[in-house]
């Protein structure tokens, strides 16, 4: 089975390490700190994003995202997401799994190194009734539409294909309450309802649209340039998030659940086994749990050894 699957853990390591073979430094360096960090052993964020669910919430992430004309206007203006996507996707693996896993200072580095980045990102773009309107990367509203985004799809598609979260729902919102509050939001929600609650706010809010420009995006994020042996799995993952949307976002993005292939197997099914196959070729714990897990045990946190 390891024969079989080497392939599988080469290409998603150079995937998800934007080139690199082997593990990056900065997961490593998790081992270092003085503390424990925000979150640990036990808790709903490491139950979450310790499964193999994120890789389906983080596509579901960018086509939510994708519908505030301000958000999308900062990602097409401001990076280079067509020609160099994977290092898009490992900085931002990075910063999660740092504010996952790391000690409280490597979380505030990061973030704050993120924000930095987002100084430059800002402009203009016409809203829905023809106004023009200011956007920045940092401004607490965007930021607040962005984390939403996530929470939502990270819970999401955990609730569907992941297992039990200790605490529930609620507590995976309150915990990653604090990712919002190192990246500028004023009101992050603090359960599953006050998340729903925000999120209808700006669904009825009419700030989100569907546009040109969105269409272009949604169709980058269904065929990225991924190597060969990725492609069959990723139209199975792509499907997943399309399923995991509610119908008036899938309506919004003019997308419907796919059919894969002449005999058509359950969405829901398919993707459990794509991500079960990721699972067996990466193994069970990642690199940057391991390292948080070595980092923990010397401050002799209960549980680390696990």
């Amino acid at each position: 089975m390891k024969n079989i699957l080497s392939p599988i853990k080469k290409r998603l390591v150079h995937t998800f390490s934007n080139g690199s073979d082997g593990v990056p430094q900065w997961q490593l360096d998790l081992a270092k700190g003085d503390d424990p960090g925000y979150h640990l052993p036990g808790s709903a964020v490491w139950a979450v994003h310790g499964s193999m669910s994120p890789i389906v919430a983080g596509i579901r992430t960018l086509l939510m995202q994708a519908l505030h004309p301000g958000a999308l206007a900062g990602v097409h203006e401001h990076s280079n997401f067509r020609e160099d996507p994977l290092g898009r996707l490992a900085n931002t693996i990075r910063w999660i799994f740092t504010v996952t896993y790391g000690s409280t200072e490597a979380a505030e580095n990061a973030s704050r190194r993120v924000r930095r980045l987002h100084e430059a990102v800002q402009g203009s773009y016409s809203d829905n009734l023809g106004t023009q309107r200011g956007y920045s990367a940092n401004d607490p509203e965007l930021a607040g539409w962005i984390h939403l985004a996530f929470t939502d799809a990270f819970l999401t598609a955990h609730k569907i294909w992941g297992g039990a979260i200790p605490g529930g729902p609620d507590a995976y919102v309150r915990e990653w309450a604090q990712a919002g509050r190192l990246m500028g939001v004023e009101d992050p929600p603090l359960s599953e309802a006050d998340m729903h609650r925000q999120l209808d706010r700006w669904y009825q809010s009419g700030e989100l649209r569907v546009d040109a420009r969105v269409a272009e995006t949604v169709e980058f994020i269904r065929n990225p340039p991924l190597n060969r042996v990725l492609r069959p799995g990723y139209r199975i993952l792509f499907a997943g998030a399309v399923y995991s949307l509610e119908p008036r976002y899938r309506q919004m993005l003019g997308l419907a659940v796919p059919r894969l292939g002449p005999v058509t197997l359950p969405v829901r099914l398919a993707t459990k086994l794509v991500l079960g196959v990721v699972r067996l070729a990466l193994g069970r714990r990642g690199p940057s749990e391991l390292a948080a897990r070595e980092r923990l045990s010397r401050l002799g946190v209960p549980g680390a050894d696990a």
